[in-house]
């Protein structure tokens, strides 16, 4: 038994120690490679990480060019809305006008009593021949419809977009080349007159103009600033040309009729004795009657007539009191 121990413990010691305290040299080396790879890991893997994602990440400030095409987009339809919108607005109010002007009926003045109707039913509310409200319908009209067709992208006769916002701005500019005009006429030829219809007119076509030219960038205005220019100077001179030929006509026509009633008069009545009376003239003068009584006096032209006379009573009164007295007025009875 004892030769037996003697035998068998030193090598089940001797294996035990082996395994305890002396590796192998490919044990060894392959920890220290294990360690020194961790280690390795642990000291890139804060650095690496954020760099990862940083590159992985689009940058903010620099938006994809679909982004940008459907901000684009959506700025555009809603330009087109309002111009749809307010064009509808203009229609509306345009086509009552209209009614009232081919109807010659009176309309209704919010603001200022009866000055609204002074203004439609007056010379300056035809243009050519024309009647404004119905022009103005037309414009209206035009300008929301190509606001639906832009915004539905559905342009007839082949038109494409960038041709429909050309026109949507000819169209606007035109609109608000005529609206400054008419304001301009309103408080030269009418003052003192107020008008809400021309006023809500006025403010509809600026807010087209000027919603219609945010649209455009700035290049793309001062590529069309010519254009919208000549365009803004043509419906000037064609308003002022209107205008021009409407006096000469109304003046001529007082004339001739003042003439016809001088002859009239009948020499025999230079013998009657009769005692003068003084007729008072109640209506007021329109702001184109004083401008026509101030032109005549500048000219020298002279009314002659008689106090008894009831159609040079009749001239008068449709002169108006405040135009009547600028007349050069000569009484023809003894």
């Amino acid at each position: 038994m004892a030769s037996f121990l003697n035998v068998t413990s030193p090598p089940f010691f001797s294996s035990r120690t082996t395994l305890s305290t002396s590796p192998t040299p490919n044990i060894t080396a392959q920890l220290s490679q294990f360690k020194k790879g961790w280690c390795w890991k642990l000291k890139c893997m804060p650095s690496s990480g954020p760099s990862q994602e940083t590159e992985s990440e689009p940058p903010e400030t620099a938006p994809s060019p679909s982004n940008s095409a459907s901000l684009m987009s959506s700025s555009s339809v809603s330009t087109y809305n309002w111009c749809a919108g307010l064009g509808g607005v203009g229609f509306l109010e345009t086509a009552y006008l209209t009614f009232l002007k081919l109807t010659n009926s009176d309309a209704f003045c919010p603001i200022g009593g009866g000055n609204c109707g002074d203004v439609l039913s007056s010379d300056y509310a035809v243009v050519f021949g024309v009647p404004l409200p119905l022009i103005g319908m037309i414009s209206y009209g035009l300008v929301a419809a190509l606001g639906l067709q832009l915004s539905g992208k559905k342009l007839p006769f082949g038109i494409d977009e960038s041709n429909g916002r050309l026109l949507l701005l000819g169209c606007t500019t035109s609109m608000a080349a005529a609206s400054g005009y008419f304001l301009y006429m309103l408080s030269t030829k009418f003052s003192g007159t107020s008008c809400s219809y021309c006023l809500l007119s006025a403010f509809l076509s600026f807010s087209l103009f000027f919603i219609t030219l945010k649209d455009f960038g700035l290049e793309e205005i001062q590529k069309f600033l010519g254009l919208q220019l000549c365009i803004a100077s043509l419906v000037i001179f064609s308003l002022n040309t209107s205008y021009a030929t409407l006096q000469p006509a109304q003046l001529k026509g007082i004339c001739v009729l003042t003439f016809f009633h001088l002859c009239l008069y009948d020499s025999s009545l230079a013998n009657i004795d009769l005692e003068y009376f003084t007729t008072e003239i109640t209506t007021p003068s329109s702001p184109f009657a004083i401008s026509l009584a101030r032109h005549l006096q500048s000219i020298g032209a002279k009314m002659y007539g008689a106090f008894w006379c009831s159609h040079c009573q009749e001239q008068k009164q449709i002169f108006g009191k405040e135009a009547a007295e600028l007349l050069n007025y000569v009484e023809c009875f003894p």
